[in-house]
């Protein structure tokens, strides 16, 4: 994270935070059974319900932190402390997998939610929202871009599942998580030097 918004920086860093190829094994567990052409349909409908929860949250979002009365330094050490803890998660993930219990098709969960639009997400979401009020359109285009690429991903799943293997998902997943690592700290670094900033401004 930087201080000046960058779309590629912004887009980027949702990807890390949906981590499309860490959700692939939850995604084929929930599948089993469903045809692949039918798991490509459900993809992309579910899909479209997370991006339509993931734009109330960019549009709507800003009127939600002023009710709250949260300021940008607490949102953005707020926002690195979620990140960092989900890039930890993503370098070091547990052994053992939650049962996905008997196959069925999925309805929105967990595809729109939490896979696409879960809390990280729309924690990070809010917090680009109040560091970047100027900039809506092009946060816009970073979310899209980064929702467009993380659905194509899991649409994939089947595919690179072949491809990558397990070994080959869970490199990605590491690589993702060390990148997010290195982002949720800058964006740390960048909240608490403005908060001491506008501490000693007040002095």
């Amino acid at each position: 994270m930087i201080s000046d918004f960058s779309i590629l920086s912004a887009a980027l860093l949702f990807l890390f935070v949906i981590d499309p190829f860490g959700n692939i094994p939850i995604l084929l567990s929930v599948m089993k059974g469903v045809p692949q052409k039918r798991q490509v349909q459900i993809v992309i409908r579910d899909g479209f319900v997370g991006l339509a929860i993931l734009m109330f949250f960019l549009f709507f979002g800003a009127e939600f932190l002023k009710l709250l009365h949260l300021e940008t330094e607490s949102i953005s050490i707020a926002g690195g402390v979620v990140l960092f803890v989900i890039a930890l998660k993503m370098i070091f993930p547990s052994v053992a997998k939650p049962d996905s219990g008997p196959a069925m098709e999925p309805f929105i969960v967990p595809i729109s939610i939490p896979m696409l639009a879960g809390p990280s997400t729309l924690a990070t979401l809010l917090v680009m929202v109040k560091s970047y009020p100027e900039s809506t359109n092009n946060l816009l285009i970073a979310v899209v871009a980064a929702w467009g690429i993380s659905v194509a991903i899991l649409a994939m799943a089947p595919l690179l599942n072949r491809l990558l293997k397990e070994k080959g998902l869970a490199a990605l997943e590491r690589l993702m998580g060390m990148l997010l690592l290195m982002m949720a700290v800058q964006m740390l670094v960048n909240g608490v030097r403005s908060l001491f900033t506008h501490t000693l401004a007040s002095l």
